[in-house]
C-alpha cells in the first residue's frame, strides 16, 4: 500500500510570467554548471564564458527574489504548519538528494580519500550547505529568518540585510557568507512583491517593441558593466542585480503569448525537479561530449551536457510520477508533521520557491 504524499508540484492556477521568470533562471544555473565543468575538465574557457559572467550578477538573486514572493500568503501560519512546509519540506529534498549525489561520488571519494574521510564529508553536508544544493538548504533559512522578523518594521529588516550583503563577508562557512550574499534579495521579494506584481502588470500594457528596446539597451548595460568589473562593485553590484531582475521580469511578461515563453514556463512549473536532478544526467553527459572533442567544439560539449542535465531531470520526473519511486520528487506524509493546518486556500500552496 502506498504512502500518502504531498506533492512537489500542486495542481493549482500560476501566475504565468513567474513560471517564465524560474524557467529562464534554472536554464541559465544549469547552463552555468555544464559550462564551469566542461571548462574544468579542458583547462580552457569556452565562448560561452562570457555569456555565463554577464547572466552572474541577476541569476541567483532573481531566484531568491522570485522565492520571496509569495511569503505574505503564508508567514501568518502558526509555526508548526509553517516549519512543516518551509523547513521539513525543504529538508526532507535536501537529504534525500545529498544521499544521492554522496552515492553517485562516493567510490571516487573513498578511493582518493578514505572511508572515513568521505563519511566525516556526507556528515557535515547536513549542516555545510553541499554542491549545488545549497540553494534549497539556504530557502529553508530564509523562510525561518523571515518569519522570526514577522514584527519587525521591514524597512529596518532590509536595510540591516543589505548592510550585510555590502559587509560581504568571506568565513568559508557557506551558511554565513550565502545568508550575506543572497538574504536581501529574498527579503525584497516579500516586502516588495506588491511592487514588482504591479510593475509586471504595467509592462503587459506597455508597447512590445518600447520593451524590446529597453532590454536591449539593458543588456548592452549589462554587459558593459560586467566587462569593465563594474557590476561586482559592492555596493553597486546590488544595483545592478536589480536592474537585471526587472529586466528578467520584462523578458518572461513580453514572451507570455509565445511558443519559448510556454516553454520556460513548462521548465519554471518543473524548476525543482530540474535543479534537483540535473546532476545526474550533466555529468555522464560531459563525460560522452567530451570524448568528442575531435569532433564538436567545447561549447558544444557543454550545450548537450546541459541539454542532457534538463531533459534527463523532466524525463525522470515524469517516468517515476505515480510509481514506487515518485518519492524522489514527492514528500511522503510520513516526512511531514501530519497534524500541521493546510491552508483553505490552494493558492496559498503554490510551489513558488524557484
Amino acid at each position: 500500500m502506498s504512502l500518502p504524499t504531498e506533492s512537489l508540484q500542486t495542481d493549482v492556477s500560476r501566475v504565468d510570467w513567474v513560471d517564465i521568470a524560474k524557467g529562464f533562471c534554472i536554464l541559465l544555473v544549469v547552463m552555468m554548471h555544464a559550462t564551469l565543468g566542461v571548462e574544468k575538465a579542458t583547462g580552457e574557457p569556452t565562448v560561452l564564458n562570457g555569456f555565463i559572467e554577464w547572466a552572474k550578477p541577476f541569476r541567483m538573486p532573481d531566484f531568491f527574489l522570485i522565492s520571496g514572493l509569495f511569503l505574505a500568503a503564508r508567514i501568518n501560519r502558526p509555526w508548526r504548519a509553517y516549519l512543516d512546509s518551509k523547513v521539513l519540506y525543504f529538508a526532507y529534498f535536501y537529504v534525500l538528494w545529498l544521499t544521492i549525489q554522496f552515492a553517485m561520488k562516493a567510490p571516487g571519494m573513498i578511493s582518493a580519500s578514505g572511508f572515513e574521510a568521505t563519511a566525516i564529508a556526507y556528515l557535515t553536508g547536513l549542516v555545510q550547505p553541499w554542491g549545488t544544493l545549497w540553494f534549497i538548504y539556504m530557502l529553508a533559512v530564509f523562510f525561518v529568518t523571515a518569519k522570526l522578523l514577522h514584527d519587525a518594521p521591514k524597512a529596518l529588516v532590509w536595510t540591516a540585510a543589505a548592510m550585510i550583503y555590502l559587509a560581504a563577508p568571506h568565513t568559508g562557512w557557506l551558511l554565513v557568507d550565502e545568508f550575506a550574499a543572497r538574504f536581501v534579495f529574498f527579503y525584497t521579494g516579500y516586502w516588495a512583491a506588491p511592487v514588482i506584481f504591479r510593475y509586471a502588470e504595467t509592462i503587459t500594457k506597455a508597447p512590445v517593441g518600447l520593451v524590446a528596446a529597453a532590454l536591449v539597451a539593458w543588456a548592452a548595460m549589462n554587459a558593459l558593466f560586467v566587462e569593465n568589473g563594474l557590476a561586482f562593485v559592492k555596493g553597486l553590484d546590488l544595483w545592478v542585480s536589480y536592474a537585471g531582475v526587472a529586466a528578467v521580469v520584462a523578458f518572461s511578461v513580453i514572451l507570455l503569448p509565445t511558443l519559448p515563453g510556454r516553454a520556460l514556463a513548462f521548465c519554471g512549473r518543473n524548476s525543482i525537479a530540474i535543479y534537483l536532478a540535473f546532476p545526474l544526467f550533466m555529468g555522464p553527459a560531459r563525460v560522452v561530449a567530451l570524448k568528442l572533442g575531435s569532433i564538436i567544439p567545447d561549447w558544444a560539449a557543454a550545450l548537450i551536457s546541459m541539454s542532457a542535465g534538463v531533459f534527463g531531470a523532466l524525463i525522470l520526473a515524469h517516468l517515476v510520477k505515480g510509481t514506487r519511486f515518485a518519492f524522489l520528487f514527492t514528500r511522503p506524509k510520513a516526512f511531514a508533521w501530519s497534524t500541521a493546518r493546510r491552508p483553505a486556500s490552494r493558492r496559498a500552496e503554490r510551489i513558488a520557491v524557484f
